[in-house]
């Protein structure tokens, strides 16, 4: 019995069997050329500095210590930073704007007239 089910699977297999094949060039809406993020990941992974991501290798050493001092703050304090350089934008939009109408009062800003 086991013989004659080995025989029925194999005719089965036969059947399902296909001899298409799958070309990229051909179709290019089901095998992209370029997948997203695959260049950048082999020109990185053969770069000097192939145990540090790129975006990392672009900072300097004050900026990651920044990054580290940020990473090591609970979230209400890091709430609270955020909050000071909200306000510190704030004060400085506030100050800019006194400063151009300081200039536009006086005249700063004017285009030179051409003399003739």
């Amino acid at each position: 019995m086991a013989a004659s089910t080995n025989n029925h699977n194999t005719g089965e297999d036969d059947k399902l069997l296909s001899l298409e094949t799958l070309n990229n060039r051909l179709s290019p809406d089901l095998w992209p050329e370029k997948i997203p993020g695959v260049t950048e990941y082999e020109v990185s992974k053969h770069s000097k500095n192939a145990g540090t991501p790129r975006w990392l290798a672009d900072l300097e050493k004050d900026d990651i210590n920044l990054l580290q001092e940020f990473g090591s703050l609970t979230l209400s304090q890091l709430m609270e930073k955020v909050r000071g350089l909200q306000n510190l934008a704030y004060q400085l939009g506030l100050e800019e704007a006194r400063e151009m109408t300081r200039g536009k009062f006086l005249n700063i800003l004017a285009k030179p007239k051409q003399q003739r």
